[in-house]
């Protein structure tokens, strides 16, 4: 993994390195498509994970990721040789990290797991629509919400994790395949100005739920790979403060929440929403609402870092380079503080610096929010 060093920057006397130029190359047509099965924000990409893991752990390495979002982290070390070890405290990252770390075997184990849902969904009563909030019943048809509440009461059940993350990739956008009103894909807000009833009745009129979940159930196996179960570890939903890692692990790479610049509560309110009603009304994540916040996970992460990982282990951050006037310092001169005092025996090795697309920009405020410092450290 080449990169060129900058040496105009230095943090904590390390030359910035640009990142490699193949980072900025799309792989949404080269991925696996399970990467693909519902909208993320900020998640990183599944090529760059792949590079740090291939660098920075051992095949048969357990790679632990504690802030793991989307899955990206695990998922890749997971089908390249390592063990993945998945935590995060978002149950909509817990569905979509379980969806790809155990999905059916095959696209017609999917499909036959996908059709029978439906039919169980299809014999629930008649949900009284009255009993939904009205900021969600604006998205949709009456007879597509009726299909969709059904379809979530079944999805919600364990062990149907990969039908539930179909299902909210599927929950709203502009285009015919989805199941809302025009929306926006990432942040659920209508479009209704830009695509008025009037002159696009099509866009809300009834939308089937069933050809659109089977058709999402397809594209999800068009570029498939699977871990073994072996692979991976049971997926922890928790905060950072008071997970619990193994004695020893090989690696820990993550990408912890952006600092104040991400508000994923807002970004995935009605997903959450269909998860679990009351998820909702408590979508904030302190981490990235409040700098102690962000200082006390990352404290407790480093110190299970200086705990657990083995020796000559490596410990890589993505940090998204986010400030306001209100904090005293970048979140990666935060991160390199906190991981010189409470794990000193890891060593900052490389620093690499890299821009963010402006589909990971949501907050107005934070239109300046470009880069993120990939930090790597070392048990010395």
């Amino acid at each position: 993994m080449k990169a060129t060093v900058n040496t105009a920057l230095r943090l904590n006397g390390i030359r910035v390195r640009t990142a490699p130029p193949r980072w900025k190359l799309p792989c949404a047509n080269t991925e696996c498509s399970l990467h693909q099965l519902s909208p993320y924000i900020g998640k990183i990409k599944s090529s760059i994970a792949a590079d740090l893991i291939e660098r920075y752990s051992e095949p048969g390495d357990l790679v632990v990721d504690p802030f793991a979002g989307a899955g990206t982290i695990p998922f890749e070390a997971a089908i390249r040789g390592r063990r993945a070890l998945a935590a995060d405290i978002s149950s909509y990252a817990r569905i979509l990290a379980q969806a790809k770390l155990a999905p059916p075997p095959s696209l017609d184990a999917a499909l036959v797991l996908a059709e029978t849902a439906l039919d169980e969904a299809a014999l629930l009563p008649a949900p009284d629509l009255n009993e939904v909030p009205a900021w969600v019943r604006e998205f949709y048809h009456p007879r597509t919400l009726s299909e969709a509440l059904n379809f979530a009461t079944v999805c919600r059940r364990p062990g149907n994790e990969f039908l539930m993350a179909c299902f909210l990739g599927i929950l709203h956008h502009q285009r015919p395949g989805f199941l809302s009103y025009p929306s926006s894909h990432l942040v659920p807000y209508l479009r209704n100005r830009q695509f008025p009833r009037q002159d696009f009745p099509e866009m809300y009129a009834y939308r089937e739920l069933k050809p659109r979940l089977l058709a999402k159930v397809r594209r999800s196996y068009k570029r498939f790979a699977t871990p073994t179960k072996r692979a991976v570890l049971p997926f922890r939903q928790t905060a950072v403060e008071i997970l619990t890692l193994p004695r020893q692990f090989g690696a820990l790479i993550t990408s912890p929440p952006y600092m104040n610049a991400l508000d994923y509560g807002r970004d995935n309110r009605l997903r959450l929403w269909f998860i679990a009603p009351n998820l909702a009304n408590n979508v904030d994540n302190d981490v990235t609402q409040r700098r102690q916040a962000f200082v006390n996970a990352l404290s407790s992460l480093a110190t299970k870092a200086e705990r657990g990982l083995k020796p000559k282990g490596y410990c890589v951050y993505v940090v998204g380079e986010a400030i306001k006037r209100t904090f005293d310092g970048h979140p990666s001169n935060v991160v390199v503080t906190i991981m010189h005092q409470q794990a000193p025996s890891l060593r900052l090795k490389t620093v690499m610096a890299d821009q963010i697309p402006d589909v990971r920009r949501t907050r107005r405020e934070c239109k300046g929010v470009k880069t993120e410092h990939v930090l790597v450290f070392q048990r010395s």
